[in-house]
């Protein structure tokens, strides 16, 4: 079912078992696992079907630290969310990635990669990917031409990928619209939560739009899946009965955000032609494909984070613009296709390039941030239209995350030597190992997290195991918020497969 919250009479009350708060993949994937069971579902969702620039400027703010992008462009305002366009790129993350690593600050979650495997295996078929089977050996049965690079596999492996083509607006649109125990309201963007007396209990969510009309949301169980920076903004807004905000009795909320660094890093020059399709990706036609990965056993010999390299043809490469100087428009339309242009213009410069060039690559780097309580969201003085103090992003990277990459492309250089397929040359910024900063370059991949991280001791996470805010009974956070490290894969089916572990944990509640 749906209502449009602007048509309601103002100040409706709005019941239900389960209140959603935000219909991005999240929420979705969420809603979509209640079908049919005997609860109503309340699905919220802040703006409506299509994109609409007024309810986007909800998501302005200001940033400091590290270049980024604009944050009204970063996320998509609608339903569906930022699966509108997405790259679809999908792997779960590695056992490495849930451990305590006493090299990486504030690392180690409160479950294990096996706690996760059956809800990655659900959140595959709501991405509408293949099997839940990342290995390189099924792959290479599976499709042809997958020859890998002969490296040594004790150091340096093939992380594989599914690519997803599922855009939740469109995938989803009716089968939520028609399930008859869902109830979804567009135009009801969240702007409070109300707790009881004691701060432990959430009695309603305050919900607006710019149609002037605001309503209350009464339920069992809240679920906030708004997004990373989102999320926290609104706990640190719901600050009328605990001026810190909710869930901040500890000063964590907004802390720890995190990217993944995208960055062009080096170069490999082959030898000799390497035909293969493993390392290469075509939208909409690849099925899977690699990239190359630093074993666990050397990032903990070399202490270094969890990072991935890609191929791009150098005579492509080398007439891109970084992403974070094609993305500066607030528009992210805009934005879109000024990125876009450029990556057609590039291709079209490349197809006069003969000789060498051919053989030759950039490689570019995915890589987790280091957990970093100094990279954070915090509420600016300006408010938004509909009275809600706007989102401030401080995003600061480490020594650590600098090492890292440079440590990625020393250990690819030796191997790729030892092989006697070619060599690698570093990009300038990395050749100084003084230098712990990163140009203004450098990309994040729009993949927000931390903010509402998980552990099981309050004094270190905003919410526990269960993605349940420590203190409060009955309000739980979905999504890649929760995340205490980002491992080096995209976040969209980790953060599916956390967030139906949470909506089988409801369910047993219930």
């Amino acid at each position: 079912m749906h209502i449009d919250a602007r048509e309601l009479e103002n100040n409706s009350i709005i019941e239900g078992d389960i209140c959603i708060v935000g219909a991005g993949a999240a929420g979705i994937s969420i809603a979509l696992d209640w079908m049919d069971a005997p609860y109503k579902v309340i699905l919220l969702e802040g703006g409506g079907f299509e994109y609409d620039d007024k309810v986007q400027e909800l998501y302005a703010g200001k940033t400091t630290g590290q270049k980024y992008f604009p944050l009204k462009s970063a996320r998509l305002h609608y339903f569906g969310g930022t699966t509108g366009h997405w790259a679809g790129m999908c792997a779960p993350f590695d056992p490495i990635d849930f451990k305590k690593r006493d090299w990486v600050p504030n690392s180690g979650w409160p479950i294990s990669k096996t706690d996760l495997d059956p809800f990655y295996a659900k959140a595959n078929k709501v991405l509408k990917l293949g099997p839940y089977n990342y290995e390189y050996e099924y792959w290479n049965n599976e499709l042809p031409n997958l020859t890998p690079f002969p490296l040594d596999n004790k150091v340096v492996w093939n992380k594989m990928w599914q690519f997803s083509q599922a855009r939740y607006g469109n995938l989803y649109k009716k089968t939520i619209i028609e399930a008859k125990n869902i109830h979804l309201y567009t135009y009801a963007n969240a702007v409070d939560i109300k707790t009881d007396d004691n701060i432990s209990n959430v009695k309603e969510v305050i919900v607006k739009n710019y149609a002037g009309k605001a309503h209350t949301v009464k339920a069992k169980h809240f679920v906030m899946a708004c997004g990373t920076i989102q999320n926290a903004r609104i706990l640190l807004a719901a600050n009328s009965q605990t001026p810190q905000g909710l869930g901040n009795d500890n000063d964590l909320v907004g802390r720890y955000f995190q990217e993944h660094l995208e960055v062009a890093s080096a170069e490999l020059w082959l030898s000799n032609p390497f035909p293969t399709d493993l390392y290469s990706w075509d939208y909409g036609i690849t099925k899977a494909s690699a990239e190359l990965a630093i074993t666990e056993e050397v990032q903990t010999k070399e202490k270094m984070l969890n990072g991935t390299a890609s191929l791009l043809p150098l005579s492509i490469a080398k007439y891109q613009k970084p992403r974070m100087e094609t993305w500066q428009n607030s528009d992210p339309r805009k934005s879109a296709d000024n990125m876009f242009a450029n990556w057609g213009e590039a291709a079209e410069k490349a197809k006069g390039e003969k000789g060498n060039i051919e053989r030759a690559y950039q490689l570019n780097t995915r890589i987790e941030q280091a957990p970093n309580p100094n990279s954070r969201v915090t509420l600016g003085e300006e408010k938004d239209e509909l009275g809600v103090p706007r989102a401030n992003l401080h995003w600061e990277l480490t020594p650590l995350d600098k090492y890292s990459v440079r440590k990625i492309y020393q250990i690819l250089g030796q191997q790729v030597g030892i092989a006697g397929i070619g060599r690698i040359r570093l990009n300038e910024f990395l050749r100084d190992e003084n230098d712990d900063t990163f140009p203004d370059s450098t990309n994040g991949g729009w993949h927000h997290m931390g903010t509402t991280r998980m552990a099981d001791d309050p004094k270190k996470g905003v919410v526990d195991s269960n993605c349940q805010v420590h203190g409060i009974s009955n309000l739980f956070i979905a999504g890649a918020a929760c995340y205490p490290t980002s491992g080096a894969s995209n976040p969209t089916l980790n953060l599916t497969a956390l967030s139906l572990r949470l909506s089988n944990y409801l369910k047993n509640k219930m």
